[in-house]
């Protein structure tokens, strides 16, 4: 294909992969990420990395050697508990092919392989337009011509608009995002194990996330109306932290402490895009990533699904094919998201529901035998 100049539009795990790959054919894409810096933002907990889909990526990429050295297979365990502190389920098999990696660990390993210069900081877009033949991207006192722009900037892409009417929308249940170091709770830390911790009571959880560096990410989980949501994420974390002593009350006391101990770091609404988005295909512009298959991250399957998205799209790009092989990768990506998304849908409608813990157990119970 002729396209050469390329924006991609986010600097998260999906954009800088698509970047490295392009840049490994010989192009010369372009990121355009609207944080200031690497550091500015948290960058989420753990990841883990499918065989077939992110593993695949990073190999393809050539980075197999650096996600190996920075990979933790050791924390792949499952532990479910209920509401009471009975521990129903409890697995840890680092043989397990989904290794673990932090999410900005990650971001760095795909920034290091990058060319200088090829992310641009701090450029929020506030234009996309078709001109000569490409697009113009713009902001506040800049703008630059492309031949194709790739929308790789997340829930709220400003790519998107330009494909689709679709919005995301709020799927009826709030985490609350906090924080452990392993040397300052170790009662938090004994009751994650190797990997991760599920507490399920009646459409409430609790989740504790093992990270690399002596971290531990936690959450709590509960059905609100979008308007409280929204009230929550105004309020001072200590409000926040009462407002779930009162949702949480009667849960076991070495529960509780995940709510007590955890230090706060945000309010985050879940929010999902429609089970089978997909749009009428345009030249020169596309999605990957959540921008595309926004779904809750109940299904595990976000980060390898933007890092399977970006191969596909690369592949084509590379394509001595029309823009038409961009339409054959959106096909592709949109069924297989389609998929993703349901498993999404469907595993926050169990923890979230009455019998939660049931439901858990039993696909905890079927993943063991699958």
């Amino acid at each position: 294909m002729a396209t050469q100049r390329i924006a991609i539009i986010g600097g998260g795990p999906g954009g800088l992969m698509l970047a490295r790959l392009l840049q490994r054919q010989g192009k010369c894409p372009v990121v355009l990420e609207r944080d200031r810096h690497a550091e500015e933002r948290p960058q989420g907990g753990s990841l883990d990395m499918h065989s077939e889909t992110g593993q695949y990526a990073m190999e393809r990429a050539g980075l197999r050697e650096a996600f190996m050295a920075a990979a933790r297979p050791e924390d792949q365990g499952d532990r479910l508990y209920n509401a009471e502190g009975e521990l129903l389920f409890d697995r840890n098999e680092p043989t397990d092919d989904r290794p673990e990696i932090d999410r900005s660990v990650l971001r760095q390993i795909l920034l290091n392989s990058l060319t200088p210069g090829t992310v641009l900081w701090g450029r929020r877009i506030t234009r996309i337009a078709p001109e000569k033949g490409g697009f113009v991207v713009g902001g506040d006192g800049w703008s630059e011509q492309f031949d194709a722009v790739v929308g790789a900037d997340g829930a709220w892409s400003v790519v998107r608009p330009l494909l689709s009417d679709a919005l995301p929308l709020y799927e009826g249940v709030t985490l609350v995002e906090l924080g452990f170091d392993v040397s300052r709770h170790p009662r938090v830390s004994k009751l994650t194990g190797n990997g991760k911790m599920l507490a399920v009571g009646d459409n409430r959880a609790l989740i504790t996330q093992r990270n690399g560096d002596g971290h531990i990410r936690g959450y709590a989980g509960v059905r609100l109306a979008e308007s409280m949501a929204k009230e929550w994420g105004s309020w001072s974390g200590e409000n926040v932290r009462q407002a779930l002593r009162d949702v949480f009350a009667g849960w076991a006391p070495e529960l509780q402490d995940v709510i007590e101990t955890g230090d706060f770091i945000g309010v985050r609404p879940l929010y999902a895009l429609p089970i089978e988005h997909s749009w009428k295909n345009q030249a020169g512009l596309t999605l990957l990533g959540d921008a595309a298959h926004l779904m809750s991250p109940f299904s595990g399957e976000g980060v390898n699904l933007a890092l399977a998205d970006a191969v596909e799209l690369a592949d084509a790009l590379a394509s001595t094919d029309d823009w038409s092989s961009i339409s054959r990768y959106e096909r592709t990506m949109c069924a297989r998201a389609t998929v993703a998304a349901e498993g999404a849908a469907q595993g926050l409608r169990s923890v979230f529901s009455s019998s939660g813990v049931e439901h858990v157990l039993e696909h905890y119970r079927a993943r063991v035998h699958a």
